[in-house]
């Protein structure tokens, strides 16, 4: 899993409220047992026509927004479904971190799993973001995840993520990898016992 310190980035509006992971990834896509092509996928039926070609007004397609790793949503985001699919289609696209006010419990859970940071800000905060976006497209946000802080011109915002979350997402390991960094204190153990 990679490491997630800091980042600093454009951010791609997509002011919806309960966005499920059916319209992250549409269940047609689930076959995959891999990571490898999600990114394609994503909002698949937001994103694409009939015939496969790019709508052009969805914020995806939006030239403006390309190479974005920070995705302000609505209320709610990831609602539905357990499918880890979901953030395997936020990373595999290029997002790092996913901005709402809030997500739900499966789907935080199988973000950090895979790299990605939910950061849950209050509504003043989401809209204040939503209003800057609109003024200046380009402007950049700097996640520091170690002091949990957002840093935008003009302020800056304090977000919550629990002790353990945070130190697996910092030094880029799972929960396994977590409990691997123990390897010597279990074999000392498992040798005493």
């Amino acid at each position: 899993m990679a490491q997630f310190t800091t980042l600093s980035s454009r951010i791609m509006p997509l002011p919806v409220n309960d966005i499920d992971t059916d319209q992250i990834i549409p269940a047609r896509f689930l076959k995959a047992t891999d990571k490898k092509g999600m990114g394609e996928a994503l909002f698949a039926d937001w994103r694409y026509n009939p015939d496969g070609s790019p709508k052009a007004e969805f914020v995806l397609n939006q030239e403006l927004f390309k190479g974005a790793q920070i995705l302000l949503a609505g209320d709610n985001f990831g609602c539905g479904s357990s499918r880890e699919h979901a953030p395997w289609a936020l990373t595999g696209f290029g997002f790092r971190a996913v901005i709402s006010t809030s997500f739900a419990d499966i789907f935080r859970n199988n973000a950090i799993k895979n790299g990605l940071l939910p950061i849950i800000v209050d509504a003043e905060t989401q809209q204040m973001l939503f209003d800057l976006v609109e003024e200046v497209p380009t402007v950049v946000l700097r996640i520091d995840l170690a002091s949990q802080t957002l840093s935008f011109s003009g302020g800056s915002a304090v977000f919550p993520i629990d002790h353990f979350s945070k130190s697996c997402l910092l030094n880029g390991v799972d929960e396994l990898g977590y409990i691997q960094g123990f390897e010597k204190q279990i074999a000392e153990y498992e040798a005493a016992h």
